[in-house]
């Protein structure tokens, strides 16, 4: 059980984690790029050494801000490597919890079980901490640190207990504490600067928040896709499907 576990999360979260790396760079990676520029532009300006050209230059594309600006968005093959390296772990990471959960629960593990999963481990670690805490672009005010660590972790974790009890158990009673479990992190509120100052514009960091939710989405799901298809495979092989 255990090496089909660790087989299965290594191979899932890998391929997964490659496919979304490539999408990344062609999403996620060209506004975070986009916006260091802008954020460099602004220290430039706070220390007097910007010269207008720059300005002009950022606001006419992407490619011609970065090199007005020293070559800060281009291509670092450094970086992208790390983040593709990144965007694996972090995948493999997914697989095993998903795995985790679906031998907790107990039941059959397919695919479509898998993706299930998938779904609520999206919803719990990804779309509800981002209703009070947006994927932020470099640049961005924010709250300190650890109140935002501390409020998404919190946040992550009553949401997957309450679809857990929601789910796993059909009371009443269990189904409102359920509910009260999802809404409570909301209720109290997430931290939030005392000003809401950005470097960068208001329509990048929209696209950007949208992206990365949509980008993480389809890493759960793929990653939960990929784990019950592997795990039937090994299961076949082993004569026990």
């Amino acid at each position: 059980m255990l090496q089909r576990v660790l087989a299965v999360g290594l191979v899932a979260g890998l391929v997964a984690g490659l496919a979304v790396a490539v999408l990344q760079h062609f999403t996620t990676t060209p506004l975070i790029l986009a916006a260091e520029v802008y954020e460099v532009e602004a220290e430039q300006q706070a220390r007097g050494l910007l010269v207008p050209a720059n300005i002009i230059l950022a606001h006419g594309g992407h490619g011609a801000g970065a090199a007005a600006s020293g070559g800060e968005a281009g291509f670092d093959a450094g970086r992208t490597l790390l983040t593709g390296l990144a965007t694996i772990v972090t995948a493999v990471g997914f697989a095993l919890v998903i795995l985790a959960a679906m031998i907790a629960a107990g039941g059959r593990i397919d695919e479509r079980r898998a993706l299930g999963f998938a779904f609520a481990a999206f919803l719990a670690a990804g779309l509800a901490p981002a209703l009070g805490l947006a994927p932020e672009l470099p640049g961005s005010a924010a709250a300190p640190l650890l109140a935002r660590q501390v409020w998404w972790i919190a946040t992550a974790a009553l949401t997957a207990g309450g679809l857990w009890l929601f789910v796993r158990h059909g009371a009443l009673w269990a189904r409102a504490l359920a509910l009260a479990m999802i809404a409570a992190p909301h209720v109290v509120g997430a931290p939030h600067p005392a000003a809401y100052e950005s470097r960068v514009p208001a329509e990048l960091a929209a696209q950007f928040a949208a992206t990365s939710l949509a980008v993480q989405a389809v890493l759960w799901l793929s990653t939960g896709l990929l784990v019950g298809l592997l795990w039937q495979h090994l299961a076949r092989r082993a004569g026990e499907a």
